[in-house]
């Protein structure tokens, strides 16, 4: 396919400047997509971008490289992508190819009777966007108006019967549908994926199903987009098969990028050499907006998200960066025998618990973590043991990896009982010197009790909140300075990393879930527990001081 050599050989060339996404794309389409059965349908192809360019506009080459991947097919006639992420800066025109896309979807050139595609978008402003420029067309073209209906919320081909319409994601009206593909808008927009699934359950019925999601990025975290985002770096990263989605995701590599203009074109392709017409006034616009950034600094976080598709990370929301969270990853020294404090969080019985001892070597603090998980929980949220869904245990949390590392105990009972973990703690004493068991109250009825007949030393933390504004200064002097070391431990490194840190009108800090309940925080939170008492720990090795006084001539 001409247009898919012309894109990979200007990268090559040095023509065009990508972001790392799209460099991962284009190995993958090489090495991994190209290589198998597959072939492009070459007179769809080449209909389309002439549909689009005599009825809308010039196609830029990145336009003509992701339509042709619309029309990829395998060996068998299949479409080989069905899932498409379109990710880039405002003003790269996405809208528009989408619209010229739908259009020729419905029309007789695709061929497909009853080929229906829908544009969805949080407000009927946004839906409309679309089919608004396809009505224009149509209007503006007397040929057009032999072939199309054109109504301004609907348009219908009367060749193919195939309709073109916009749908807003909370209507009501949404089951039962016949689509052949849908366009999902503006996606920064979507807390979540309920009105998602809606639509995608209506396709399958015509053939040729196709989902596209378009936009740049938004200030949701944790919503539909990030979610997509993460399904897209899996599959560039070949954590999971290349026909999961088309990801062309166009963004700045570093938020550094953008203090030069010839980075620019990493988030908007429009940016790339020669500008078009309409390229040149749009960077014109770009490069404006940004040099008066130095007069209005609160206009950045727009600029950088919307313009250069590299949203504010807000440290405020989270622990740490993830690098200083992978800092974590130091051997642990030899602790026999050393005195350390534990924690045990045992927010639920029917999910997680986490168990911990901190250590103390000079400034430095070492946590050893050791989990319990039930079975059916594990296997619901996290498919656990199901050996064929690779993909599902990779993005979520693979919980099979870590019970061989010993880094978790699955158990099959309803309930994870107190006695196990009194009994994991009973072993470890056996090695270590716990001083006491640091737990909140919210299970300490059930569980002080079993520890103090067991001989344990019990403290329970009354006000966790309060508790948590405490530490807060701590866990990022810890961070930041490399003060804590976990060893390998994976589990520990994802319970962390689902920790969102909230502050209160009066400025403190608590420790909560970024959701509430695939994104478990209970090693984190046993850490933290521990913390609270770390001044009481001794860094001498009892076992050594002990046999010092045994070898002295009294």
């Amino acid at each position: 396919m001409k247009y898919v050599d012309e894109y990979i050989q200007m990268y090559k060339d040095g023509k065009i400047i990508l972001n790392q996404e799209r460099v991962k794309l284009l190995d993958i389409i090489e090495k991994d997509v190209l290589t198998q059965d597959v072939y492009f349908d070459d007179d769809r192809v080449e209909k389309c971008i002439k549909f689009i360019e005599k009825w809308y506009f010039p196609l830029r080459p990145f336009q003509k490289f992701i339509l042709s991947f619309v029309f990829l097919r395998r060996g068998n006639g299949l479409l080989f992508y069905d899932n498409f992420l379109l990710l880039m800066g405002r003003g790269a025109g996405k809208n528009g190819l989408i619209s010229g896309l739908a259009h020729f979807l419905i029309s007789q050139l695709n061929g497909i009777p009853k080929y229906n595609v829908s544009v969805v978008a949080n407000s009927e402003e946004q839906a409309m966007t679309s089919v608004t420029e396809v009505h224009d067309a149509i209007e503006m073209s007397d040929k057009l108006q032999k072939a199309f209906k054109n109504n301004k919320t609907e348009i219908i081909s009367y060749a193919t019967a195939a309709k073109f319409a916009y749908r807003t994601s909370n209507g009501n009206t949404k089951d039962g549908l016949r689509d052949g593909a849908v366009i999902f808008d503006e996606i920064h927009q979507y807390a979540d994926n309920t009105n998602v699934k809606v639509h995608e359950s209506g396709l399958g019925k015509v053939a040729d199903a196709r989902e596209f999601k378009i936009g740049s990025d938004g200030y949701i975290r944790d919503g539909y987009l990030d979610k997509q985002k993460e399904i897209a770096n899996h599959v560039l990263n070949r954590e999971a098969p290349a026909d999961m989605m088309f990801p062309f995701i166009c963004k700045l590599d570093s938020r550094d990028d953008v203090n030069d203009s010839a980075n620019w074109e990493k988030a908007n392709p429009m940016f790339s050499k020669p500008l078009s017409d309409y390229g040149k006034r749009l960077f014109a616009k770009v490069k404006g907006e940004f040099e008066t950034l130095t007069y209005e600094p609160s206009k950045t976080d727009e600029f950088m998200t919307k313009r250069m598709n590299m949203p504010a990370e807000a440290l405020e929301k989270s622990v740490a960066p993830y690098e200083e969270i992978k800092a974590t990853n130091r051997p642990l020294p030899d602790l026999l025998g050393k005195e350390c404090i534990a924690a045990v969080d045992f927010a639920s019985i029917r999910d997680f618990t986490a168990c911990g001892l901190l250590f103390r070597q000079g400034e430095n603090y070492i946590f050893k973590h050791h989990s319990f998980a039930r079975k059916e929980f594990v296997q619901k949220m996290y498919a656990y043991g199901r050996k064929t869904d690779e993909f599902s245990k990779k993005v979520v949390a693979p919980i099979d990896d870590w019970e061989q590392r010993g880094l978790v105990d699955i158990v099959g009972t309803n309930t994870i009982e107190p006695s196990l973990v009194v009994n994991y703690f009973l072993e470890i004493r056996k090695k270590y010197n716990i001083k006491k068991i640091i737990m909140d109250n919210f299970r300490a009825e059930l569980l002080r009790k079993y520890f103090e007949d067991a001989g344990f030393v019990v403290e329970v933390i009354k006000n966790p909140r309060a508790i948590s504004a405490l530490l807060a200064p701590r866990i990022e002097d810890g961070f930041a300075n490399k003060r804590f070391i976990w060893g390998d431990d994976p589990m520990m490194r994802w319970y962390t990393n689902n920790v969102e840190v909230r502050i209160d009108k009066t400025g403190n800090k608590s420790f909560e879930k970024k959701e509430q309940h695939r994104r478990k925080t209970d090693g984190f939170m046993s850490f933290l527990y521990s913390l609270y008492r770390a001044d009481e720990i001794s860094d001498v090795d009892t076992g050594q001081a002990l046999g010092m006084l045994n070898n002295l001539d009294f």
